[in-house]
């Protein structure tokens, strides 16, 4: 999980050395926390959210397959 966000995000960004990425396992749920620089926010979250919310799509599909659910959390 946490190396699908890692190439999706480092393809966005205008700064991949400076994303951070946690993945926690907390039951049943997989958390993934994502840092990026604060220039490059806007680009991962995208207009009115839809980026985001595509990368959480593609997240949720993924853990699925795992019968997990997933959380990404995007961080400043």
């Amino acid at each position: 999980m946490k190396d699908l966000i890692s190439f999706i995000v480092g393809k966005l960004v205008d700064h991949p050395e400076a994303v951070e990425i946690t993945e926690r396992d907390e039951g049943e749920t997989i958390i993934i926390e994502l840092r990026v620089a604060k220039e490059d926010l806007g680009k991962v979250i995208g207009k009115q959210g839809r980026t985001a919310k595509a990368m959480r799509a593609v997240l949720s599909a993924a853990a699925g397959k795992l019968e997990k659910r997933s959380r990404l959390e995007i961080v400043e």
